[in-house]
């Protein structure tokens, strides 16, 4: 009897489960595809901010373009499986700025990568200590809006004068009014926003698709046959179009770029920096930067994240150790230092980035680049047409700014619109600050009211 019910209560054994399994399902989850055009289409969305940003360090600084790309590369296949979001690798641009503007005596190689180390050294301490997760939960919404509208407008006007006038990105300025036609006219680059707008229209994917789903099943043959254009068109890929006819423009613009390619990577070797670097490269670079890495590459992205996949569930404390991790190893080797940004994710969210396969995807294409080809890439990249990129960073700054649009109480509004206005005209950290400022004061002038005004402190509840 003793043994029969100790053989009725004993129970199977579970089979434990390998943590290689738990590795590959994570994997499996992250980087697959919701829709495949879609998902190749997103991956360029980001282009517009880190093309510009790159060649111009690489003219104005001798920046090693195929080391770059090969640790952007990896950057982008790893932190996409990690967040299974399109989670973009930019650069970080305060310190490119200053790099620009400053000769290479004062700010070159050894001060950019020493800003680099700084900024991501400190990004990584506030992640692990738990003080990002912190920041992150008691900063106000309506601030954090701001922040993203003025970077989304930023990001805007850029693509206009883009548009409108030629660049010279060794220089960070502009050099005179574009032409209306050419290679690189204007034309060609209004043509390519009313192609994006025709194929992409306003971004609100889902509600089209269920909307012409609802209309092939309920509509006349006219409306069926209209529903299944529309569908046609909005699937096909705008932004690798848009991006592969800019590399044919190039090679039209200097036929000779095809004797400069050189096949192989570059030689990747350790930057050397003595003190006076890493003074100048703290004082100078990362002093600057550290606020708008807070802000916008930790603080904006996880805000964005939770509003476009608020199924995805990562950490401020993750994403700020991702952005430390990824300077303190690629800075010593000579990598531009990256973050995250919303801009990029809002970029490649506008062009149909969906999963962490969109950046992995980006990721493979980088590393096969600067393996193959290096840095004779400069040469291509020089006779990009520039027009056409503003085109795309136009987008991606539309829908980083967009994410403005819940702010729906006269009091959450104010805060964001100041907070907006004084980093543009300033900066974000300054910015940031008066919009804390105001959202504070705004706060004790109506406490103990009856009617709430819609300025309680907004803890975020995300973990």
């Amino acid at each position: 009897m003793e043994s029969q019910s100790q053989t009725q209560t004993s129970q199977p054994e579970t089979p434990k489960r390998s943590p290689f399994t738990g590795i590959f399902h994570k994997l499996k989850t992250s980087l697959v595809f919701r829709s495949k055009l879609a998902e190749v289409n997103g991956a360029m969305g980001d282009l517009g901010t880190y093309i510009p940003i790159v060649l111009a360090l690489t003219l104005a600084k001798d920046l090693d373009l195929g080391t770059t790309l090969i640790f952007t590369g990896i950057y982008n296949a790893v932190t996409g499986a990690v967040y299974g979001v399109p989670m973009p690798v930019q650069p970080m641009k305060s310190i490119a700025a200053v790099a620009i503007s400053s000769t290479a005596e004062e700010f070159g190689i050894p001060e950019i990568m020493a800003a680099g180390i700084c900024t991501g050294g400190i990004l990584f301490v506030l992640g692990i200590s738990g003080l990002m997760q912190f920041v992150f939960n008691i900063i106000p919404l309506s601030v954090v809006r701001g922040i993203q509208l003025s970077q989304g407008l930023a990001f805007a006007m850029s693509a206009v004068k883009y548009i409108r006038k030629e660049q010279n990105f060794s220089k960070s300025k502009s050099v005179g009014d574009r032409p209306w036609l050419g290679l690189d006219g204007l034309v060609l680059a209004l043509v390519c926003v009313l192609f994006i707008v025709l194929v992409n229209g306003d971004g609100e994917q889902e509600e089209e698709e269920e909307e012409e789903e609802e209309e092939e099943r309920n509509g006349s043959r006219r409306r069926r046959r209209v529903s299944i254009i529309r569908k046609v068109i909005s699937n096909v890929p705008s932004a690798p179009l848009i991006f592969l006819l800019g590399v044919v423009l190039a090679f039209i613009r200097k036929p000779s770029i095809v004797h400069d390619i050189q096949f192989g990577p570059s030689k990747i070797k350790l930057v050397r920096m003595d003190k006076e670097a890493w003074k100048n490269g703290f004082l100078k670079g990362t002093v600057p930067q550290l606020p708008l890495s807070v802000l916008n590459s930790v603080v904006a992205v996880c805000k964005l994240s939770y509003d476009l996949f608020p199924e995805k569930k990562f950490s401020a404390t993750s994403v700020s150790m991702t952005v430390g991790l990824m300077n303190m190893v690629g800075c010593w080797f000579g990598a531009m230092p990256t973050c995250h940004g919303a801009g990029g994710l809002a970029g490649q969210y506008k062009f149909g980035g969906r999963s962490g396969g969109c950046v992995a995807l980006l990721g493979v294409a980088k590393l096969v680049l600067g393996l193959v080809l290096g840095s004779s890439l400069v040469g291509i990249l020089e006779k990009f047409p520039v027009g056409v990129l503003g085109a795309l960073l136009l987008f991606a700054g539309v829908e980083l700014a967009m994410a403005a649009r819940d702010m729906n109480t006269k009091g959450d509004a104010f805060v964001m619109l100041v907070c907006t206005a004084v980093s543009l005209g300033s900066n974000a950290a300054i910015g940031f600050v008066a919009g804390i400022v105001l959202y504070v004061v705004l706060w004790m002038r109506n406490y103990g009211r009856v009617k709430p005004t819609g300025l309680p402190l907004q803890v975020d509840q995300h973990p």
